[in-house]
């Protein structure tokens, strides 16, 4: 996890607005930091905020390697198959960065087959300066984020990691300028012209959700060929979770308690003792005093034997940091903010109190799985597939925003497992009536996969879903109750008429105030309000659904 940065055909020098915007993604990267101009490019600049992973003396960035030297590089991201690339290809590396393999994969493939060639997480810029070209390029779902400005009229492209990074740039506006997520699954092309400013030439999409693996997969072919089923999902996950074990910093895992969290920290306690890490995994959760999530990772942790960390939040934590996570999510999505903020919590307190970096996740299991409750209702199975990849398109809006940007405001790098290109494809192939929830119980599949492995007690394993403020709430009091009195204290009166989509609970409005205060204008980076489907609900809770039944026991 890094940040990335620059600005193309802006007149004009390294400018005090370009500092601001600049430092406004330091979170992102603490470590060490760089802002060039080329010489040859005046209007090309570009920055870089480092979290040093992978090769701490060599990997600094903007990259630019001596075979190569009119090729310059930024990426925030991690390529797992970095070293097999160099072995198969026998590319000359001349550092031990994971990302170096995008250049090399780029001189010899071009950039088409390079993003399909790459097995990893990533949102890079990288400029050939002989060709006169930019090219811009993201993950399949978006794990790690990218924005681009584009003020088409004045041929000026401008690229963050956070859209707070391209807020302040004092760029003219015109009808034709226009601010946004730079799309998962993409790459895109532009033309520097002989003036310096930049004409977009093409974008394409490289990637959808289900599509094969482009690249040699982790886990070969003819390994799997005599698993069943249940065993191939098991080992894909496993092998999923092990190329995430690169790095050169702390690892530790966001446990829950829930099946998602709980099967990813189980499996890497697994492997950090199978590749004899010279530490103990540590398990993070959080919750109101009494909450079933404490109570079940407590189960966890103990079956597991990590070294655990349990974080309890209060009211007061909710009032402090509420406007803090509206800020770093840059939403205004309902249930992404309520899931936010016991995940800004945790990583806080993880900065804060311990040596870990890097956290493994549960995020992408319940767009993959069929996690959500609403997927009882789905008319047919085709229906529940076709939702399911829905959900996964659109991840890098709400789940995975919550979980890069929650752990990203406190320098922590994120690993999830369950977004792996080799496993989804797997997983969304299967016939998807194996899929649906089995006798009401949703991720049936995903369970009995791991049914007679012993990593989990069988009270986590078929645990029943938690909505959210059951699971991180205090069983007094529900975590509704003390955002609707906190929002109720610090509403304005009037009624204001927003662009986009409209905000009708207090709820709903107040996040919509705060959000303007900082990204004015912007509401499109929420185009919707994440809602289940197939049911009638005003609320995108879980616990407004009919067939809702979790309980405070983790016994059920």
């Amino acid at each position: 996890m890094c940040g990335i940065w620059g600005t193309f055909g802006v007149d004009g020098s390294l400018t005090p607005a370009c500092h601001k915007c600049f430092s406004c993604i330091e979170h992102r990267g603490p470590d060490a930091w760089r802002i060039e101009q080329d010489v040859r490019e005046p209007l090309a600049i570009l920055g870089f905020r480092r979290l040093a992973i992978v090769d701490g003396l060599h990997g600094m960035q903007p990259m630019r390697l001596h075979q190569y030297p009119r090729t310059t590089l930024v990426c925030n991201g991690e390529i797992y198959n970095f070293k097999r690339l160099q072995t198969q290809y026998e590319f000359p590396y001349e550092t031990k960065c994971d990302v170096e393999a995008i250049i090399h994969t780029y001189h010899k493939f071009g950039m088409e087959d390079t993003v399909k060639k790459l097995d990893g997480v990533f949102a890079f810029c990288l400029i050939d300066g002989e060709k006169r070209k930019i090219y811009l390029a993201r993950d399949p779902y978006g794990v790690r984020p990218l924005f681009k400005l584009h003020d088409e009229v004045n041929g000026v492209m401008a690229i963050a990691s956070e859209g707070k990074g391209l807020m302040g740039l004092k760029i003219k506006s015109n009808e034709t300028t226009t601010l946004g997520q730079f799309p998962p699954g993409h790459f895109e092309v532009w033309s520097i012209l002989d003036n310096g400013k930049v004409k977009k030439d093409y974008t394409e999409q490289y990637f959808k959700p289900g599509t094969p693996p482009r690249f040699e997969p982790f886990v070969a072919e003819y390994v799997l060929k005599n698993m069943d089923l249940k065993e191939k999902t098991a080992y894909l996950l496993e092998a999923a979770c092990r190329k995430r074990l690169m790095a050169e910093r702390r690892i530790g895992c966001l446990l829950s308690g829930g099946l998602d969290s709980s099967l990813i920290t189980a499996l890497v306690v697994k492997l950090a003792k199978e590749e004899k890490l010279p530490y103990k995994i540590q398990t993070f959760a959080i919750g109101m005093d009494d909450s079933p999530d404490l109570a079940a990772a407590r189960t966890v942790a103990e079956y597991l034997g990590t070294e655990h960390h349990e974080v309890k939040f209060t009211e007061e934590d909710i009032k402090e940091e509420l406007d803090n996570v509206i800020y770093h999510l840059e939403s205004h999505d309902i249930t992404t903010i309520r899931a936010s903020l016991p995940m800004y919590l945790l990583s806080k307190y993880i900065k804060k109190n311990t040596e870990t970096t890097v956290v493994f996740s549960g995020e992408g299991a319940d767009e993959l799985a069929q996690g959500y409750i609403y997927f009882r209702d789905a008319p047919s199975p085709k229906a529940g597939h076709e939702e399911s990849k829905r959900l996964l398109s659109d991840i890098y809006l709400y789940d995975g925003l919550r979980a890069d940007r929650t752990t990203s405001a406190f320098s922590l790098e994120l690993r999830v497992p369950f977004l792996d290109i080799q496993f989804t494809h797997h997983y969304l192939s299967i016939d998807p009536t194996l899929r649906q929830p089995q006798n009401g119980i949703e991720k049936y599949l995903l369970r009995s996969s791991f049914d007679k492995s012993g990593l989990l007690p069988d009270a986590i394993l078929w645990r029943h879903k938690e909505a959210f403020s059951d699971g991180v709430a205090s069983l007094k009091k529900s975590l509704f109750t003390t955002l609707s009195e906190i929002i109720s204290e610090r509403l304005p009166e009037e009624d204001i008429i927003y662009k986009g989509v409209q905000p009708t609970t207090k709820e709903a409005k107040y996040y919509r105030y705060i959000f303007e205060v900082s990204f004015p204008g912007q509401h499109h980076f929420t185009p919707y309000y994440w809602m289940p489907k197939w049911v009638q609900v005003t609320d995108p809770s879980a616990r407004f659904i009919k067939h809702y039944a979790a309980s405070s026991s983790v016994n059920n």
